[in-house]
């Protein structure tokens, strides 16, 4: 079966301290698992199922930590020219830095630029997690 690639570009762009995203590879859509004492969710017995089936059924998405976001902001800030960059690296040292780096792209007028090198990022972070997991995709519209 190949897989929709949008599926895991989806998963990795919600990743997050309260979920944990797994392919289903018998539908080829995610399911979530809550962190039921912070989002109150009850699973009700999907934990059990996906433990029982791991590897054969189910896989896990890349998460918040393996994807690494504010590896992401570094990355754009060195496709950027000299004065932007030094303005985004200062931007983004110590707490806040992540509100302080969209706030500066924002004023920078980048911010479009910026959602695009995510999102190009991201795709990119989805072609590997397949191959890695050596699963077939298929891009949007195919």
């Amino acid at each position: 079966m190949k897989i929709k690639l949008e599926v895991v570009i989806d998963a990795i762009e919600m990743a997050d301290d309260n979920y944990t995203y797994f392919l289903d590879l018998e539908t080829g859509e995610s399911v979530f698992l809550a962190d039921e004492l912070i989002t109150g969710l009850d699973n009700e017995g999907l934990e059990e199922e996906i433990e029982e089936n791991y590897g054969t059924r189910y896989l896990r998405f890349p998460t918040k930590f393996d994807i690494n976001e504010y590896h992401i902001m570094e990355e754009f800030i060195w496709t950027l020219e000299v004065e932007k960059a030094n303005k985004l690296e200062c931007a983004i040292q110590g707490r806040g830095a992540f509100r302080r780096f969209k706030d500066m792209v924002n004023r920078m007028g980048i911010l479009q630029q910026w959602y695009n090198f995510q999102a190009e990022y991201y795709r990119k972070l989805a072609i590997e997690w397949c191959k890695e997991n050596r699963l077939e995709y298929m891009e949007a519209g195919i």
